[in-house]
């Protein structure tokens, strides 16, 4: 310790000897430590004019670190200068010149929220939008010459400055369409459905409108393939393809809509037949005519449902008609074949009747209606085979198009 304090005390007196041949300020407070800084990193003092000055001849000296410097204090010590404005949009612009950024549209960013009467708020706009395109197609943060990957939130918060600052500017409606872009790389398909709706609510009359309502709808259907059928993820995607037809009858992604359309209407078919199929081997026979019913009427005409009315008819020359009947259907004939009840002479109103006839006076319990029709106990031997499987469903669509995937949705 106290051979670097002497070391110290040594440089100090050198360079107070000889000061032109110092590279860089020494610096000596009170009660601190001693102090080197690099040069351009000395304490940056003056009016705003002065510190203008400082900035400009650093920028011509080839000092890039030094004119950010001036231009950011001038900036923060006189806000409402004239010169405040110009000053930092030059930070901005020679920071993102040197390679950093993040910290450049975090300029851009102050100067459209900050002066936004500046002249240089269109090229603010566009330089903010520019760094964000960059960040959503893969550029890497670099941290000590080590790319890293970089956040979609900040990839967001950039494009979300252009919808903020200019809600009705030439840039707004793509920087709100990248964010749902941006969303659906971070795989947050709510918000990512959320910031395309908005595109398709805000900018009708956009391009990227068309883009953006197929967005929503290839979105719901890829959740129709992650594994488990969801039905209300089908009911989705079929209601945003149908809306993207209405919307768009003229679009060139008319037939992937269909495709998709027809798709979706295949795998539904395929899930109703599985389950068909799955109460058929449980021996569930009646269950099982109700989803074979439900392929028959999701798509009539269908290969499955040519075999779903086979298995039908299997089934009632085998256990007859009466035991594929649904409980209800069988409840609403045992209630009609019942003779009715004859009328009381007095009818007072069921509160002024005691208990036990309250109770007498409820409709006559029939049981649990599955009870009412038992089904023949299965003979392996003798019923007709289970249905042959369906076909097997189509692969699923290649993402369609350029702007048909999150990661390379369709540009105007």
């Amino acid at each position: 310790m106290g051979y670097r304090f002497r070391f110290l005390l040594f440089l100090a007196a050198v360079f107070v000897a000889f000061p032109e041949r110092s590279p860089a300020p020494v610096i000596f407070k009170p009660n601190e430590k001693v102090k080197y800084q690099a040069p351009g990193e000395e304490e940056i003092n003056g009016n705003a004019v002065e510190l203008f000055e400082i900035a400009q001849t650093a920028e011509k000296n080839g000092n890039r670190g030094r004119a950010i410097k001036a231009y950011r204090k001038l900036v923060k010590r006189y806000p409402r200068s004239i010169m405040a404005a110009d000053s930092l949009f030059r930070a901005a612009q020679l920071t993102e010149e040197s390679g950093d950024l993040l910290r450049a549209a975090t300029f851009y960013r102050e100067l459209m929220e900050n002066y936004p009467q500046t002249p240089h708020f269109q090229a603010a706009i566009e330089s903010q939008f520019r760094i964000g395109e960059l960040y959503l197609h893969g550029k890497k943060v670099k941290l000590m010459g080590l790319p890293l990957v970089t956040s979609m939130d900040d990839t967001v918060e950039i494009f979300a400055a252009i919808v903020r600052s200019a809600p009705y500017g030439g840039y707004t409606a793509r920087a709100q369409f990248d964010i749902g872009r941006a969303r659906e790389k971070q795989g947050a398909s709510d918000l990512a459905i959320a910031a395309y709706q908005s595109v398709v609510e805000k900018f009708p009359s956009d391009p990227l409108a068309v883009d953006a309502q197929y967005q929503i709808g290839y979105i719901w259907l890829s959740a129709t393939r992650a594994g488990t059928y969801d039905p209300n993820a089908v009911d989705q995607a079929r209601t945003a393809f149908q809306d993207f037809l209405f919307r768009f009858p003229k679009s060139e992604k008319v037939p992937q809509a269909k495709e998709n359309l027809t798709l979706l209407d295949h795998q539904q078919i395929k899930s109703s037949l599985e389950v068909a199929k799955y109460y058929d081997k449980e021996k569930n026979y009646r269950a099982a005519v109700i989803y074979y019913n439900e392929v028959i009427r999701q798509q009539p005409g269908s290969s499955e449902s040519a075999l779903a009315q086979k298995r039908i008819d299997q089934l009632r020359a085998k256990v007859g008609d009466v035991a594929l009947q649904s409980a209800a259907t069988l409840a609403e004939k045992d209630a009609k074949g019942k003779p009715a009840k004859k009328p009381v002479a007095q009818t007072p109103t069921a509160g002024s009747l005691p208990a036990e006839q309250r109770e007498a006076a409820k409709p006559e319990m029939r049981g649990n209606p599955s009870e009412l029709a038992p089904l023949p106990a299965a003979d392996a031997d003798s019923l007709p085979p289970a249905a042959a499987d369906s076909p097997a469903a189509p692969e699923p669509l290649a993402t369609p198009g350029a702007s048909a995937t999150p990661e390379a949705s369709a540009t105007p």
